[in-house]
């Protein structure tokens, strides 16, 4: 046969084929997309079906993007079923998923350009300060009186008011934070200062301060026993060294060695720990707050020209509060802390399987989680948070009642996770733990501690049916 007989059988052939694929096109028309009258998921609009389809990879996929926009509603799945002898590619289905992700990726740096971060823009300094001082003057305010949320005040007003609580409802409605105009009320009911019964509170009340005043006279104001004198001298020394001005004030000086040493006393299992009285201090502010206009700023209030009654209310509560909320988690505080070294190495075991990462990072550069989070633990970060974002912290904490000592460890994992970047960009133990110990939460509001207890919130949920997740080898 001569080349040029073979060419023209070719091309016979080439005909016959085109015809074939043809005639089954007609076919398919015919048929298969009239099985049913109603439109098929996958199928292609009526409206696209006179558009011609281009070769390329690019356009090819566009139009069938269109065409299959449909193909995951619910009510189509029965006909999902009935089409699946039609295959989608391993191409197109790869493609489809890139689509996605750069899609989703492209809409969060969107996101990022327009918070005016980026350092490429000449003024972004300029910018990032302008924003620094705004959350500085939002801090302020909030601190005193935020923007209170009218429905969510009165829902607690009018279950405060309630003649017989339910205590449960209180904690679910606290758990996103308290109002300022309730809270201390509130805390008082969740740390179970007071009974439910609105009846019984105010007699409950006057009854607690009443035996609060006679453990003053009883412990405080009489000669000290020789076993006590070094409680009340260390005591006396960690107390001037907080530095906020309300707490440099001789009279807030004198309530708080009263409440810690009283405490001590009545505890001999654990005493005085250093950093008690930083767990005073949540209490102590809020209570403070209930005899003062809303809107007064604490931290130049001459705390001596409140009434020796009020003075000796606000004492009393806070020592109350203080003692039921450490009765959760006093095996932190008994002798070598043994409470927190333990959730210590708990909090490591769970960093690892979290983020193996940046636990090799930490690993790597000599970083003993032991030599950061102590800390935290010991002080339930109150050292690491301004003031205000740990009092709306306490209320999470509060709401939290049983369960805190275990969610306060998914806190601190949270905690250090929200500073992941930050750490895997140190590149030496010096960097990592002047980082770990002067984390920069200074312009935190309460937004930033609701997505924190968010995260712990998730991270718990996430571990809880998994124990082995938090078993440690001792």
């Amino acid at each position: 046969m001569n080349r040029a007989m073979f060419d023209l059988d070719i091309g016979k052939m080439g005909d016959h084929v085109q015809k074939y694929v043809n005639d089954n096109d007609m076919n398919l028309k015919n048929s298969f997309w009239k099985k049913n009258i109603r439109n098929l998921p996958g199928r292609a609009s009526p409206k696209k079906e006179s558009k011609s389809v281009s070769s390329s990879a690019s356009t090819s996929f566009d139009d069938f993007q269109e065409s299959v926009s449909d193909a995951w509603e619910i009510e189509a799945e029965d006909e999902i079923l009935r089409i699946s002898d039609v295959k989608i590619s391993k191409r197109v289905a790869h493609s489809a998923a890139v689509n996605v992700i750069n899609s989703h990726k492209a809409s969060i740096e969107e996101i990022h350009k327009s918070k005016n971060y980026s350092n490429s823009d000449p003024q972004g300094e300029s910018s990032l300060q302008t924003y620094k001082e705004s959350r500085h003057t939002e801090n302020r305010v909030n601190f005193s009186n935020s923007e209170v949320d009218t429905n969510k005040l009165t829902k607690f007003q009018v279950l405060l008011e309630s003649k017989l609580l339910q205590l449960e409802d209180l904690k679910k409605l606290s758990w996103s934070g308290v109002p300022v105009e309730v809270r201390p009320m509130t805390w008082r009911l969740l740390a179970g200062y007071l009974p439910t019964s609105s009846e019984r509170r105010q007699q409950a009340l006057d009854r607690k301060r009443i035996d609060y005043a006679n453990l003053v006279k009883q412990y405080y104001d009489t000669d000290k026993d020789e076993v006590y004198k070094d409680t009340y001298r260390q005591i006396h020394i960690d107390i001037p060294r907080m530095s906020t001005p309300l707490f440099q004030q001789k009279t807030v000086q004198e309530m708080f060695e009263r409440i810690l040493f009283i405490w001590a006393i009545r505890h001999p299992a654990s005493g005085y720990v250093q950093g008690m009285n930083d767990l005073v201090t949540p209490f102590y502010v809020v209570f403070l707050q209930e005899y003062l206009p809303i809107g007064t700023n604490i931290e130049t209030l001459d705390v001596s020209s409140l009434s020796k009654e009020n003075r000796d209310s606000l004492e009393a509560d806070s020592f109350w509060c203080l003692s039921k909320f450490l009765d959760g988690i006093q095996d932190n505080y008994i002798f070598a802390q043994l409470g927190i070294q333990y959730k210590v190495n708990q909090l490591k075991e769970l960093i690892q399987r979290i983020d193996g990462t940046l636990h090799r990072h930490l690993m790597k550069h000599g970083i003993d989680y032991l030599q950061f989070s102590f800390r935290w633990m010991n002080n339930l970060l109150t050292r690491e948070l301004p003031l205000r974002c740990s009092i709306r912290l306490w209320d999470t904490y509060l709401a939290e009642s049983d369960c805190f000592a275990t969610f306060q460890l998914y806190v601190c994992a949270a905690f250090l996770l929200h500073w992941r970047q930050e750490l895997l960009e140190e590149k030496d133990f010096q960097g990592l733990m002047i980082m770990l110990q002067n984390l920069q939460t200074q312009n935190w509001t309460d937004a930033d501690i609701s997505l924190l207890v968010a995260e712990a919130f998730r991270l718990k949920f996430t571990f809880a049916d998994a124990p082995n997740h938090l078993t440690t080898k001792r």
